[in-house]
């Protein structure tokens, strides 16, 4: 059969098929649905400290159960990354997000008809909070598969799309309260996360297969495969096996061989020409969830890393407005406070994603030296005074947050961790681990600020899980070339055993006749006897 490459435009629902990386294409609009999905996830998470004065106040709770509403949500987000992955090498990351989407829609738009703090642990904490697991982590483990060369630069830019909405959605929401009230601000807050569900859509597959090399063939020979049946009296060949059948295809038939090589003994005929094998070998079945990046001490300290760093992720960004009243500035330069921090978060993605993406580099030192600045940062807070004073240190500390929260998560990619073929069940994992810091974080720092009676407690709180954070952040490289290094001297040992052993004896082309003839002559020798 003829061999003939065909170029098909593939439609919207379809898989992209690329020979290589793309580093753009398609993946510049799975970007800016990174982007989207960012904001109306992270970013409404960050922007819900709005509501914590009237849900007190409504609700007649204290500052740490009231805390508990976002903890639970981060932990079921965080807890069931795993089922994310799953899900996403099972229906593909499409279905999984627009599902994703339709959970987060609901359970804020559910909440905003709560009549007790409960109602809200069930609604935004585990409905809205498996929805935001299901949308975030396969959007960004998709859009790593597109880019290669720009994957650090990308994904820090389409990561600012929370940084926007923080900066957007507080003050908008603190206006929309003053207008309609609390409850239909939070409402018009659910039936905007709908467009998760529109950005899931856009999110095409990407199958990455090598280009296959075919020899040219010459003008006046047919490309057609040739078979030729060998006569039975003639010795059997390599190539032919048991059944007598020699193909002129390569790779060879024989069993581990993948390319045929030609027998100088035999001449070669006019018109037999060798052609490249069309049919491609079965892909190797996907693992669901691969737990064996347990067994990855670098992957167990960057685990640590990202438990301990959680604490220092939400807290501050849930506490920056309560703060700022209890040092008596009011309800708009609150707001303000905090879209400036996401202003600066913007600077410092993009900063980050600029430094991350030059070349040499190793990126897990540039993070190392990110997370320590972001624990001088929490702990600054608690010296602001007046206005400007908290201004300054959330512009410092909103910057520094974004060289962190744009990368940890991508940084799995890299050769440090674990590497890009198994990212997808490294980010489960990952985020699994983070699941305990989400859930214990805010709460603690809710426990600390009522025992206090001072807000300061909460920051130091999270400086110190980002103190610790850092600690197993700088046992990674040392982790990771200490077992390659142990791995590459094993590799060596075991090839001066096999030098030492000496080479195997090479048979003779011609074994199988001289087996033959060997048979031959002992079945004459019985019948003469």
């Amino acid at each position: 059969s003829k061999m003939t490459v065909k170029a098909v435009k593939m439609p919207c629902t379809s898989a992209n098929v690329y020979t290589k990386v793309p580093d753009g294409g398609w993946g510049w609009t799975v970007a800016f649905a990174f982007f989207v999905v960012e904001a109306l996830t992270y970013g409404i998470i960050k922007s819900f400290g709005v509501f914590f004065n009237d849900l007190m106040e409504s609700f007649d709770e204290t500052n740490s159960r009231i805390s508990w509403i976002i903890s639970i949500c981060v932990f079921v987000q965080t807890f069931t990354a795993p089922l994310s992955t799953v899900l996403s090498n099972r229906f593909g990351h499409r279905l999984v997000v627009m599902a994703g989407g339709l959970l987060v829609s609901s359970g804020m738009v559910i909440a905003s008809f709560a009549r007790s703090v409960v109602d809200m642990y069930i609604t935004i904490g585990v409905v809205s909070g498996l929805g935001y697991c299901l949308s975030f982590l396969p959007t960004v483990t998709i859009l790593s598969q597109y880019f290669d060369k720009r994957r650090s630069l990308v994904t820090a830019v389409a990561s600012t799309g929370e940084c926007f909405a923080v900066f957007s959605f507080a003050p908008a929401i603190t206006a929309l309260k003053e207008q309609i009230g609390w409850r239909y601000s939070m409402l018009s807050v659910g039936v905007l996360q709908l467009g998760i569900t529109a950005c899931g859509s856009l999110l095409r597959p990407i199958v990455i297969r090598e280009q296959e090399e075919v020899k040219a063939q010459p003008p006046e020979e047919s490309t057609e495969t040739k078979y030729m049946l060998e006569n039975e009296q003639t010795c059997t060949s390599i190539e032919s096996i048991d059944s007598g059948v020699d193909i002129t295809t390569s790779p060879s038939n024989v069993p581990g061989k993948t390319k045929a090589e030609p027998k100088s003994e035999e001449p070669k005929q006019h018109g037999q020409n060798l052609i490249e094998n069309n049919s491609t070998p079965p892909e190797p079945k996907t693992k669901l969830l691969d737990f064996s990046v347990m067994r990855d001490y670098s992957f167990i300290c960057y685990a640590f890393f990202g438990l301990f760093a959680t604490l220092g992720f939400f807290a501050p960004s849930l506490y920056i407005i309560p703060l700022s009243r209890s040092l008596g500035i009011g309800k708009d330069h609150s707001a303000y406070i905090l879209s400036a921090m996401a202003i600066a978060e913007v600077f410092g993605r993009i900063f980050a994603g600029w430094v991350l993406n030059k070349k040499p580099i190793r990126k897990i030192y540039i993070e190392l030296i990110c997370v320590t600045l972001l624990s001088v940062a929490l702990v600054a807070f608690p010296f602001a005074s007046g206005f400007w004073g908290l201004m300054i240190c959330s512009v410092y500390f909103g910057f520094m947050l974004g060289t962190v929260a744009g990368t940890h998560i991508p940084l799995l990619a890299e050769d440090d961790v674990v590497g890009i073929e198994r990212m997808s069940s490294a980010a489960g994992v990952y985020v699994f681990i983070q699941s305990l810091a989400g859930l214990a974080g805010p709460p603690l720092a809710g426990v600390l600020v009522d025992t206090t009676k001072n807000y300061s407690s909460a920051f130091y709180s999270c400086a110190a899980g980002m103190v610790l954070g850092a600690v197993f952040l700088a046992l990674v490289r040392p982790c990771k070339t200490g077992l390659c290094h142990h791995h590459q001297q094993q590799q060596q040992q075991q090839q001066v055993e096999e030098s030492t052993a000496g080479p195997p004896p090479e048979l003779p082309d011609d074994f199988i006749d001289m087996d033959i003839g060997k048979a031959e002559n002992s079945g004459k020798g019985s019948d003469s006897v």
